[in-house]
C-alpha cells in the first residue's frame, strides 16, 4: 500500500490531502469483500465512465494477473474442464456498476422518477456488507445523493469520490474523497489516478503472492 500512495504523491503531489480518506476507504473496501460483500458503483457522465473503469479493473487483472488457486482449478477439472481452462480466468472482486442498466433505466426514466434510478438499484440489490461509492465532480448530484441515503438505510457504508468542497453528497457519506479542484475537467483528471491508486491497493492485499 505504502509504495503505490508513494508513487500517486510524486506524481500529483496536490494529492497529499486526499490520503488519510482514501485509505479509510481502502479499508472499508477491504472489509467489504473480507465480509462477502460487493461494491456498487454510481455516478453520471464522465464520473459514469469512470463507474465502469473501476469495476472493470476489479472484476479482472489489473496490474497482476490473478491466478486461480489450485483447488478452484482441481474443481473446474471435475466438471470435465481442460488443463487450460482455468488459465482463461482471472480472480475476480464483485463490483457492479449501475449506471449501465439499460432496460431497467430507460423503464424507470420514463414511468417513475429520473432523480431514483440509481436509488431503486440500490434498494434492490444492495446488502448491509455492500459499499456504495458515489462519484460527483460537485458533490451535488441529486440521484447519487438519494442512491447514498438508501445504502444507509440499509446499514452500507458509503464512500464519496468529489471536488474540494465534497457538497451535499458529503453529509451523507462515511468517508468522502475531496480532489483539489473545482472546475468539472479538473476534478475528472484528479479522480483518475485517485481510483487507480485504491484498485491496485486492493489488487496487492488479496493476492500477495504476485507482488
Amino acid at each position: 500500500m505504502d509504495r503505490v500512495l508513494e508513487r500517486l504523491i510524486e506524481s500529483y503531489p496536490e494529492l497529499g490531502d486526499s490520503i488519510p480518506d482514501m485509505i479509510k476507504a481502502y479499508d472499508n473496501i477491504l472489509d467489504c469483500y473480507d465480509r462477502g460483500g460487493k461494491l456498487l458503483l454510481c455516478g453520471n457522465g464522465g464520473s459514469a465512465s469512470d463507474c465502469e473503469h473501476i469495476a472493470g479493473e476489479l472484476l479482472k487483472g489489473f496490474t497482476l494477473k490473478r491466478r486461480l488457486p489450485g483447488a478452484v482449478r482441481d474443481e473446474f477439472a471435475r466438471y470435465g474442464a481442460d488443463e487450460t481452462f482455468a488459465d482463461n480466468l482471472q480472480g475476480s472482486l464483485a463490483a457492479v456498476s449501475l449506471v449501465n442498466q439499460t432496460a431497467f433505466s430507460t423503464a424507470f426514466l420514463n414511468d417513475v422518477n429520473p432523480w431514483f434510478v440509481f436509488a431503486q438499484q440500490v434498494y434492490g440489490l444492495g446488502k448491509q456488507e455492500d459499499i456504495l461509492l458515489g462519484i460527483s465532480t460537485s458533490g451535488n448530484s441529486r440521484n447519487v445523493i438519494n442512491a447514498a441515503i438508501v445504502a444507509r438505510q440499509k446499514k452500507m457504508k458509503v464512500i464519496a469520490l468529489t471536488g474540494k468542497n465534497g457538497g451535499k453528497l458529503d453529509v451523507v457519506s462515511d468517508v468522502t474523497i475531496k480532489v483539489p479542484a473545482e472546475e468539472t475537467y479538473r476534478v475528472q483528471e484528479y479522480h483518475l489516478p485517485v481510483y487507480h491508486a485504491l484498485c491496485e491497493m486492493i489488487e496487492r492485499h488479496y493476492w500477495t503472492e504476485e507482488k
